[in-house]
């Protein structure tokens, strides 16, 4: 599988930011080797450590994952590419490459975010393709099936959950950096 070169992103943002490889470790949790490691592009990291590294950033994973992309005018996106393992049994995959007014990602598999919460400027749709998951949008719990979508507007927070190995989910999210009108239609 082919995967985004984050490395040297991570290395800018974390020279930019005026940090240490010391600095970034022990705000992650991860290892100085380690980190020396992915900025080098000698090894690959998985989604759950690249969100560590993405916090200690100060940023997202996918932000960091956005920016090791060239984003073209037309684009193809091929099964396998732009694909990072999330734990033991799941993937998730960038099906829109570089900076964009649309991010979209599949995940696959159990893809566990334990307990993390996400809230985000603009909105975002999840789409079971396979299997079934447990989405919590705001104060309601959700459970969906193949078929199923569910949408929440900016700013509420949201996690979920993939509750069996072949479930698959698109996520699809308007790029933070899009300007959404957050007036009411009007009627």
């Amino acid at each position: 599988m082919a995967e985004p070169r984050v490395g040297p992103v991570v290395r800018a943002l974390r020279k930019e930011l005026g940090r240490t490889l010391a600095d970034v470790a022990a705000a992650s949790g991860l290892s100085v080797p380690f980190l020396s490691q992915v900025e080098n592009g000698r090894t690959s990291t998985s989604l759950r450590s690249l969100q560590a590294l993405a916090d200690a950033l100060g940023t997202t994973a996918v932000a960091l994952l956005t920016a090791a992309e060239e984003a073209a005018r037309v684009d193809v996106v091929r099964a396998g590419e732009n694909s990072l393992e999330d734990g033991a049994t799941g993937a998730v995959r960038l099906l829109v490459r570089g900076h964009r007014q649309l991010h979209a990602l599949e995940f696959t598999g159990a893809t566990d975010r334990g307990d993390r919460s996400f809230q985000h400027t603009n909105d975002e749709l999840i789409y079971v393709v396979r299997g079934s998951a447990r989405v919590r949008a705001g104060d309601e719990e959700h459970l969906l099936a193949t078929g199923d979508t569910l949408y929440w507007a900016a700013g509420v927070p949201h996690s979920w959950r993939a509750l069996t190995d072949d479930t698959q989910v698109l996520l699809v999210a308007v790029n933070e950096k899009a300007r959404v009108n957050l007036e009411p239609p009007r009627s």
